[in-house]
């Protein structure tokens, strides 16, 4: 309880440190004075042989070392970790201050006070500060031990919610090297009073003041459980004081076996402040469950999460198909590891290659498909790539829905974007007319239920501004934005991945499912956000506007001005209303089929076909 209360007191004074350094160096300077004259002369005639105006001459040497020692920023320095270089700094100050004030009293002709004494006292001066500051760091370092049982210098964090959460989390933290000063929480009934033994000191809106009075150095929010918008605020408070800020999983990350205590630093989904998506498990699980399940693009950021949230309802066999061994490879380690039982395909397979598709839904028999292979990076698809993308998106999704028709699969579900709407970009433009392909497939009377689902940007997707800007703040910057009011919609993967399993539940022949994206983000914003809660100032990573790419518009919309929608019995999925594009497959896919053209004018020929197509595709 003593080593508690004293680690109380010196963090209530920290605040006050340079000022109480520069009294204390002070006092040891005046009495390094009286040690030197003792020295000098003994106790019989340490006071009697003073001369009268010797308590002058003390008064304007304590005067001219605090003016020295705070010249060289002597109190500035943390006394907990004085070492080798704050001696030096010592004995400079000292040497400095000692010949100056040897100086005047020689010029002043002050005979009387013995040379010795002005020779000495900078050494006594040296000794009494370097002990002083060593000793200091003995007794903190023994405090430390005594309190957490190391002596290493500890995390000191505040932890923001006083809950059930946070009494689990401190439990788990307290003897790993973090030292929990108090707690933060808005409810009146737990103000001045005890949880688990740490005080709780206050409101979260003072999170900034009693960081700095109890010298914090880490910031905790503990709030799984709270309603998306108070924990959003509790974030935005941590992130003001300029603090490196930790959060406890989500809910959602609890339910899928995260523990409580398993700190992580605060990721861009925590800021999105989003409700959780509730969803018809039961309608899920009847359509997946001991069902054939087959995912193109299936090592992809989202055909990946695809894969995983298709394991939770038991189907009979997943086919991984992609086009990277790698990506094919890491997708059927985890899926190996975390669904054992659940029989894998792991085929590395083109979906632009029709005759192998025809042979895979030969033999598999998928009765679900999940259509993720795509090209989605918008500048290099913008640049050169146009045949490529066009080819592998839409030619790519014709083959697949034609597999999936010859061979009787129950429902083919197309991954789309919100790119594809009113589209300015090569990447939109082919994800348009694979959604003209799935519209098509739809009208030609197939068992196979063909439907697209249509949403923004995923957060932490490859190719994504997240990984991105984290890259560029561990560098110390600059995070590069393209303008300063370019917006976007996101998502979390798992999120957009559950959406799209229950659109594949629920869906019908020919329809386009948008998902809520919630409120468009302006990226600045996004992008300000993440520094701060990295612990971070504004002014120490420079935000640089490196202007639009090639294809992209500051703004995307989830649909075109005519469309409209009707809501379904999941609330964060919606049905689009689309106008009617009617266009002939021959003009769609013919040129498409053309496998050996001239390479010199693919590029632009792509860009022809995508214009003549009904796609309202207009390139910037």
């Amino acid at each position: 309880m003593f080593w508690l209360s004293l680690d109380g007191f010196l963090t209530r004074i920290r605040p006050y440190r340079q000022g109480l350094s520069l009294l204390l160096d002070a006092a040891v300077v005046a009495l390094a004075w009286q040690a030197t004259y003792l020295f000098r002369l003994g106790f019989e005639r340490w006071i009697s042989a003073r001369p009268s105006y010797d308590h002058w001459v003390l008064l304007g040497l304590v005067m001219l070392y605090a003016m020295v020692l705070w010249a060289l920023r002597v109190p500035k320095g943390m006394w907990r970790f004085s070492g080798f270089g704050e001696v030096k700094r010592l004995a400079l100050a000292c040497a400095v201050a000692g010949a100056i004030a040897a100086v005047i009293v020689l010029m002043a002709q002050l005979s009387k006070v013995p040379r010795a004494v002005l020779a000495l006292h900078p050494v006594f001066c040296l000794i009494g500060l370097a002990m002083m500051r060593l000793g200091y760091r003995m007794l903190y370092e023994h405090m430390r031990g005594r309190i957490s049982g190391s002596s290493v210098e500890s995390h000191r964090v505040l932890v923001m919610g006083a809950g059930q959460a946070g009494r689990i989390l401190v439990a788990g933290i307290q003897h790993q090297g973090w030292v929990v000063v108090g707690w933060l929480d808005d409810d009146a009934t737990k103000r001045d009073s005890r949880v688990a033994g740490i005080p709780v000191l206050g409101r979260l809106e003072d999170v900034g003041r009693l960081a700095a009075l109890h010298g914090i150095t880490h910031l905790i929010v503990a709030m799984p459980s709270a309603a998306p918008d108070k924990r959003r605020r509790a974030l935005d408070l941590a992130g003001s004081a300029g603090l490196h800020v930790l959060t406890v999983p989500s809910s959602a990350e609890l339910m899928q076996g995260s523990k409580v205590d398993q700190l992580r630093d605060i990721e861009p989904e925590d800021l999105l402040g989003r409700e959780p998506v509730v969803l018809d498990e039961g309608g899920i699980s009847e359509c997946i469950n001991g069902k054939v399940v087959l995912v193109t693009g299936a090592g992809g950021s989202i055909g990946s999460e695809l894969c995983r949230q298709v394991a939770r309802y038991g189907p009979s066999k997943i086919v991984l198909y992609e086009l990277s061994e790698f990506a094919l490879y890491t997708i059927e380690q985890e899926l190996s590891e975390k669904f054992p039982h659940i029989p894998l395909v792991r085929l590395v397979g083109d979906v632009k290659d029709l005759e192998h598709l025809r042979y895979v839904f030969g033999k598999y028999k998928p009765q679900i498909v999940f259509h993720a292979a795509a090209y989605k990076h918008v500048p290099l698809m913008e640049e050169e790539n146009a045949w490529a993308c066009l080819r592998n998106n839409t030619l790519g999704t014709y083959h697949a829905t034609l597999a999936a028709a010859e061979h009787g699969a129950e429902r083919f579900v197309l991954i789309s974007t919100d790119k594809a709407v009113n589209p300015t970009n090569v990447m939109g433009a082919t994800k348009r007319a694979a959604e003209l392909v799935i519209s098509h497939m739809a009208g030609q009377g197939h068992v196979t239920k063909f439907m697209a689902v249509r949403f923004g940007n995923v957060l932490g997707s490859s190719g994504s501004v997240i990984p991105k800007f984290k890259e560029q703040i561990a560098k110390g910057g600059p995070v590069t934005v393209t303008h300063p009011d370019i917006t976007r919609y996101f998502m979390t993967i798992p999120e957009a991945a559950r959406l799209v399993v229950q659109a594949a539940a629920i869906g019908e022949t020919g329809q386009v499912y948008v998902l809520d994206m919630g409120e468009p983000v302006r990226i600045v914003d996004l992008a300000r956000d993440m520094i701060q809660l990295a612990g971070r100032r504004p002014q120490d990573i420079e935000v640089r506007f490196s202007g639009l790419r090639p294809g992209e518009k500051l703004y995307e919309e989830l649909l075109a001005d005519e469309d409209t929608t009707l809501p379904t019995q999941v609330k964060a999925l919606r049905i689009a209303r689309l106008v009617e594009q009617h266009v002939s497959q021959e003009v769609l896919i013919g040129k498409l089929k053309q496998q050996h053209m001239d390479p010199a004018g693919a590029h632009e020929l792509a860009k022809e076909l995508l214009r003549d197509l009904p796609l309202a595709y207009r390139p910037l």
